[in-house]
């Protein structure tokens, strides 16, 4: 499973749209994408700080589960750099797409 990592907040439609393409390449390179900020936001307010908390902490046990993460996008949001702080000190490989 390849966690994918790309921005959300700001142009959330736009980003959404990006997040999507993302894992259509994951799936292209026959990997299994997960994408927490696409299935998370479903459910939890990413603008309600707990239920943000929660997206990033259960996002984050996810991404221990995954063989690599896969950082797309020309900026690191402030998530995105958590995300690649925890998959680089927990030995989970870091792939720069």
């Amino acid at each position: 499973m390849i966690y994918v990592c790309s921005p959300y907040r700001g142009d959330i439609d736009a980003n959404v749209a990006f997040a999507k393409r993302c894992c259509l390449e994951v799936i292209n390179s026959g990997e299994l994408p997960f994408a927490p900020h696409l299935y998370f936001t479903q459910f939890l307010n990413d603008d309600i700080p707990d239920e943000r908390a929660w997206g990033i902490k259960y996002g984050l046990q996810i991404l221990s589960l995954c063989s690599a993460i896969w950082v797309f996008g020309d900026k690191i949001t402030e998530g995105m750099q958590a995300e690649i702080d925890y998959a680089e000190q927990h030995g989970i490989k870091v792939i720069f797409q």
